[in-house]
């Protein structure tokens, strides 16, 4: 009778006799499962993409090796989407017999791989459609599953050695074309080691990627760096959205990838050396970036994703802490929190990139601050976004302003609008102009109307209305484009009188903190901001300031102006050049522009800003009596329509 040990020992002896029948069963018929297994790629690349995949010749080299010339993928009526002229791999055996591909060799020797648009047909399209199983169930993805399935299976067909020689990535979009030339490629011992050469229709270069990288073990830090002199310059986004990008070097470090329980970890670091970005949309010049880190730790749950707030981004002396999720449980959510620990406000000023904030260059400040940011929508309800931003002082002070020098409010200057990029007349903006106008000497109803439409909480505000700006990031979000904007009488006079009307991220961010600063450290008065504001905002063509306006349109001084002529410029100033539009053919308001009139009066009653004395003469009409008149076309008795010669005026009326 045979012991547990001898019964062990024999079923040993009986799998591994098994192993090595199949071993011996696979070498024998392995030509033919490789020809099979060749037939059966290419019969699915035919019938589920409408593609042509051939490989001219494939044989084994050893047990596992396997050897391929002229493997090519065609999709029917586009251009190809690869051919490699030589490919040799082997698979490790042992993952093989647990049903998994991994790869432990790879060489490749003269190739291409080219993602081509002509007009709207793209070569890859076929392979972009989704599984109509994923399209048919409504169960929710488990984030942290599915992205570790991903991560290991790639990982797993990085060879850990690699040899490429002359492989190339091509891109190739109605004529916008990037070339990415693998010269060398070299992965050996997990050092990597690259000579490639990019081409574009705007440049060439020479780069090299070196470093470690280890698939088996998830770890890699590897750097991209330029063999010539400059800049590395990124292809194809100069062509294809006018975004010019380049940077010294790259760094990337993966430190980890483990999957803990239900949650995946992902940690490592990044850094970008001299980043410098050019974009109309962005600035009006380089921003530049010295020196920037992303220490990141990715967590991905069953229903979230997120960057952890442990993740730390520094650039320049500036280090934050950000916290970034999207979260699906119940109801959509994206949340971003952003914490700045307590740091000197001059490492602040002095780590803006350049090109940015070109107006903060100079300024110097005294004392700590630190800074918290907590953002919170729910695709779901909407209307429930919060929005918290809190900045703690410690004896902050700004003792010298840089080029946007905030006192200047306080006294005599020369503004001059900028439209379209063209500098407007100047306007002198203190008593040796004309029609410059104290606050005391405008009509009481025009400062209540302005406030009323523009602005009603600009005395007790500190430069920004938060449930504003919250209704303004929900409609923004909502119509997925900024359609809304939040801006106070604050933010319209920096706008006005330091900044531009470009509409760019460098002027939205300048227009912000400046106006933090005005605000919040008591330079100008509210009474004077409101005063130098009427004196300075487009009123109408050509026309600055509310001395002008009055006697442009209705030949009064701004502290004769009545209650409807007063409803009527407050209701112009988003406008203004557009004023003649509110007027029908007999020279009076058109029935929207009277509804918008009761509209505001209703809203200042409602506020007790009126009371009925103030509207005994509310259903006067208002007369355009001054120069604006030649701007409008009017019915006479005889039905012909006449025009009044605005040179003619222009020349009695100096503006």
């Amino acid at each position: 009778m045979r012991t547990g040990k001898q019964k062990i020992i024999l079923v040993a002896k009986i799998l591994c006799v098994l192993f090595v029948a199949l071993i011996v069963a696979f070498y024998i018929f392995r030509d033919a499962v490789l020809q099979q297994t060749i037939a059966n790629v290419s019969n699915e690349m035919e019938v589920d993409y409408n593609s042509t995949f051939s490989v001219k010749k494939a044989s084994f080299d050893g047990i596992l090796g396997v050897n391929l010339s002229d493997v090519v993928l065609v999709p029917k009526n586009a251009d190809t989407l690869f051919k490699i002229q030589k490919l040799k791999t082997s698979v490790n055996l042992w993952q093989l017999v647990v049903g998994d591909l991994q790869l432990g060799t790879l060489e490749i020797k003269n190739g291409f791989v080219q993602l081509v648009k002509k007009g709207k047909v793209r070569n890859f399209d076929a392979f972009l459609k989704k599984d109509k199983q994923t399209e048919i169930s409504n169960e929710k993805r488990d984030y942290a599953q599915f992205a570790y399935r991903i991560i290991s299976k790639a990982l797993d067909l990085v060879p850990t050695d690699m040899v490429m020689d002359n492989l190339s990535f091509r891109l190739d979009d109605n004529g916008k074309k990037a070339l990415i030339n693998f010269q060398k490629l070299r992965l050996v011992n997990k050092k990597l080691e690259t000579s490639i050469k990019v081409q574009t229709n705007t440049f060439t270069q020479r780069w090299k990627i070196k470093g470690f990288a280890d698939p088996r073990n998830k770890k890699a830090d590897i750097r991209f760096i330029n063999i010539d002199t400059g800049a590395i310059k990124v292809p194809y986004f100069d062509e294809r959205f006018n975004l010019k990008s380049s940077f010294q070097s790259i760094r990337l470090n993966i430190e980890n990838i483990d999957k803990d329980g239900d949650e995946l970890h992902i940690d490592g670091f990044m850094a970008i050396a001299n980043l410098k970005v050019n974009h109309p949309k962005i600035a009006n010049k380089d921003v530049v970036i010295k020196n920037a880190k992303f220490d990141y730790r990715f967590l991905l749950g069953s229903d979230f994703v997120s960057i952890d707030s442990t993740s730390t981004v520094q650039f320049n002396k500036v280090k934050f802490h950000p916290y970034v999720a999207y979260e699906t449980e119940e109801d959509t959510i994206y949340k971003l929190k952003i914490a700045i620990p307590k740091m000197k406000a001059q490492d602040f000023i002095s780590s803006l990139p350049d090109g940015l904030f070109t107006h903060f260059q100079g300024m110097k400040a005294e004392g700590n601050f630190d800074y918290n940011l907590n953002f919170v929508f729910n695709k779901n309800k909407p209307n429930k976004l919060v929005f918290e931003s809190k900045l703690n002082k410690e004896n902050l002070k700004i003792t010298k302003y840089g080029e946007a020098n905030l006192n200047k409010l306080n006294g005599e200057f020369v503004y001059r609008a900028l439209i379209k990029n063209v500098m407007q007349r100047p306007v002198l903006v203190g008593s040796a102009n004309p029609n410059y106008t104290t606050l005391d000497q405008i009509s009481t109803y025009l400062r209540t109307c302005v406030l009323t439409t523009e602005d009603p909480s600009f005395f007790s505000h500190h430069g920004f209305i938060s449930e504003a700006f919250k209704q303004s990031i929900v409609k923004n979000i909502k119509t997925k484009k900024f359609s809304r904007g939040a801006s106070t009488i604050s933010m319209q006079l920096i706008k006005n009188v330091f900044l531009t009307r470009e509409k760019t991220v460098s002027r939205k961010l300048e227009e912000i903190l400046l106006v933090y600063i005005l605000e919040n450290n008591r330079i100008v008065s509210k009474e004077r901001m409101l005063e130098v504001y009427f004196n300075i905002i487009e009123w109408g063509p050509n026309v600055y300031g509310i001395g002008e306006a009055s006697r442009f349109y209705f030949q009064k001084s701004p502290s004769q102006l009545n209650l409807n002529e007063c409803l009527y410029l407050a209701r112009i100033i988003p406008s203004p050049r557009k004023f003649m539009y509110q007027f029908n053919d007999h020279g009076m308001l058109k029935d929207f522009a009277m509804k918008q009139e009761s509209f505001l009066t209703n809203i200042m009653f409602r506020r007790g800003l009126l009371n009925p004395d103030d509207t005994i003469y509310k259903t006067q009409p208002i007369i355009i009596s001054g120069p604006a008149k030649s701007f409008l076309i009017i019915k006479t008795q005889d039905t012909t329509q006449i025009k009044i010669d605005s040179l003619a005026v222009d020349e009695e009326f100096d503006l």
